[in-house]
């Protein structure tokens, strides 16, 4: 028998494509592991599995079909969206499937009973790759209003001058507070059974093993800016690997400010640990410098919100916002915080995380400035 030798483009050819098979088997195996997942936190593993294939355009994004009890992912969906909204598309496919199979209910696929069902596990409803709604596109609105001029303050923190800039951060938080406490307080009736005024939004890229930086960031966000966060686990497609990625819950004015916050501090960090680097610097000394610095950034804004308690000036986090929180997140696990070395990097990166004024985030071409790289994945 003669072999015909296979010349190496063509062997690299096939080694590509028996690497796809095995990305793509190992994609379907992690959707139907997300799938038992959801079934298990959201519906006590009441379903059972369907077959689930991908699907190629111009088939839907996602589809569940009772009839051939399939769920069918689309290729689109999985390779060119965030692994997040995989599985808020998935969670509402497992919606259609419960509705069918448990509630045996005959009704147009987005009807009432998946529209409350959704809203009781803080599922959201809108469809993948739609635009968000905001409230700076409602200038009737008192917290579009507030999150237009904290916004101005903000940009106003930019100055060179070092008092200006302080009194403009400043007033920036004072105003946050007021606005939370307004909203706290507010006797507007509201459909807050559904928690239709909170919403969820994902921050930064996904990363890998999760740093102590990451995490003092994460709970700065919850403890200063009226949101609640969470790591989730996500999933890379393209490189078959795991990683993690930060959802935070909140008002939607709330999600815009700590947004940005999360933008600025990312930046801001890197762009100190870039002037502070030395050479011959050990990667070791960049975790604890930037752990410095979200504990001084930290220290800070604990410093502020003590200024501000004095003033009468208090919030207690609305319990409807925990609710909600834990209904999109019901096996929810707390990571130990801490992993950087607290040495004389993390030190300098303290007293530098202490001098930071809050203020926007450097856009591409807005600023003269040459622009800080952005803060890349956890520990990379």
């Amino acid at each position: 028998m003669v072999r015909r030798a296979v010349p190496l483009s063509e062997r690299a050819t096939q080694e590509a494509a028996r690497l796809s098979v095995e990305l793509e088997a190992k994609l379907l195996a992690r959707l139907v592991q997300e799938w038992r997942g959801i079934n298990y936190a959201y519906f006590k593993s009441a379903l059972r599995l369907p077959v689930v294939r991908l699907s190629d355009p111009p088939a839907p994004l996602a589809h569940w079909s009772a009839p051939l009890r399939s769920l069918e992912i689309s290729r689109t969906l999985v390779l060119e969206y965030d692994w997040g909204d995989v599985l808020e598309t998935l969670k509402r496919e497992v919606v259609l499937q419960f509705i069918d199979e448990r509630l045996c209910v005959d009704e147009r696929r987005h009807g009432p009973t998946f529209r409350r069902i959704c809203a009781r596990l803080a599922i959201s409803t809108r469809s993948t790759g739609k635009p968000r709604p905001g409230p700076a596109a409602n200038p009737r609105d008192p917290s579009s209003r507030a999150v237009s001029r904290i916004h101005k303050l903000l940009a106003l923190a930019q100055s060179p001058n070092r008092h200006e800039a302080e009194a403009a951060a400043a007033t920036a938080r004072r105003l946050m507070l007021k606005l939370n406490i307004a909203n706290m307080t507010d006797t507007e009736p509201r459909a807050r059974s559904e928690h239709e005024h909170y919403g969820f939004r994902r921050l930064g890229r996904p990363c890998g093993p999760l740093r102590e930086h990451d995490r003092r960031l994460a709970k700065i966000l919850n403890d200063y800016f009226f949101v609640e966060s969470a790591w989730l686990p996500v999933y890379l497609p393209r490189a078959g690997k795991r990683g993690s990625v930060l959802e935070i819950c909140g008002l939607e004015a709330n999600l815009l400010i700590a947004e940005h916050v999360h933008a600025f501090a990312s930046q801001t960090a890197r762009r100190l640990w870039s002037e502070y680097a030395r050479p011959s610097a050990h990667p070791s000394e960049r975790l604890s410098f930037l752990a410095g610095v979200m504990q001084g950034f930290e220290a800070k804004l604990e410093a502020q919100d003590q200024r501000l308690q004095a003033q009468g000036l208090v919030w207690v986090p609305a319990p409807e916002l925990g609710v909600y929180f834990r209904r999109r997140n019901p096996t929810l696990q707390y990571v130990q915080p801490g992993d950087a070395r607290h040495n004389y990097a993390f030190e300098q990166g303290s007293k530098a995380g202490r001098q930071i004024v809050l203020s926007r985030p450097i856009a591409s071409g807005g600023s003269p400035t040459a622009r800080p790289p952005a803060l890349e994945a956890a520990g990379s």
